[in-house]
């Protein structure tokens, strides 16, 4: 009987050894994940904030004035220039 007892008290102390050893990894991964998520939600905001900028740096209107403050010119049959590939690549002429 003694043996018996012994047996289950080493039992009953490695289930609680145990039981507390998952408690801790539970609570690991609830932080971790939790920190995932709110890097997350940080990078979707950054995201969504580039998306913004992208769009207000790429309107018509701000891409003429660039071109006019560059001196840039429309592109016109009166304007164009024909460039001729001077090195001859191999394959079929």
């Amino acid at each position: 009987m003694l043996r018996l007892n012994f047996l289950l008290l080493v039992a009953v102390m490695l289930s609680a050894l145990y039981l507390v050893q998952t408690q801790y990894e539970s609570r690991r991964l609830f932080t971790e994940l939790h920190r995932a998520t709110n890097e997350s939600r940080n990078l979707e905001t950054e995201h969504q904030r580039l998306q913004v900028e992208l769009r207000a740096q790429s309107t018509p209107a701000r891409i003429e004035a660039l071109a006019v403050a560059q001196g840039l010119q429309g592109a016109s049959p009166a304007i164009t220039h024909y460039v001729r590939d001077t090195q001859q690549t191999g394959g079929a002429q």
